[in-house]
């Protein structure tokens, strides 16, 4: 029998499927286990982020969606809220994290937090300095990320 957690990812991998996130696609690694998910965020469009496609991994507890999943960018990102190992520091994963959220939701606002971060809490304290006090450097060097992403894709 299906747990919980199951359904609830069966129910979030045919809503992503159906409708899609605009420049955003996930579902799980392997049709055995749907607890491990990939997916891609496409840098946003007239954005320092533009062209790049970036790769993350989302792994699910037997407690979703009671509780977030562990997210975490395996491409090569310079933004002020992701540490060095690419885990994010962002609110709806963490203490702001509430059922309603599904896969779909949790990329929009990953893909709108590359944009829009959040220096005041930083997990790259360099780039929360850069992004506040030399923004032409901190573009730069997303530009780097984003075109090495392609490289890469």
């Amino acid at each position: 029998m299906a747990s919980c957690a199951q359904l609830r990812l069966m129910t979030d991998l045919k809503a992503i499927k159906n409708e899609p996130p605009e420049g955003c696609s996930a579902s799980p690694v392997s049709d055995e286990n749907l607890f491990v998910w990939s997916a891609t965020i496409f840098g946003p469009d007239e954005t320092p982020w533009e062209g790049g496609v970036f790769g993350l991994r989302l792994i699910f507890g037997d407690t979703y969606p009671d509780k977030p999943p562990r997210v975490r960018f395996t491409s090569e990102v310079f933004h002020p809220n992701v540490y060095t190992d690419g885990t994010l520091c962002m609110d709806i994963i963490q203490d702001a994290w509430s059922p309603c959220h599904n896969v779909s939701t949790i990329l929009t606002s990953i893909q709108s937090l590359l944009t829009d971060p959040n220096p005041s809490s930083p997990a790259n304290p360099e780039a929360a300095q850069l992004f506040q006090h030399d923004l032409p450097a901190y573009n730069k060097r997303v530009r780097r990320c984003a075109q090495r992403s392609i490289e890469l894709a």
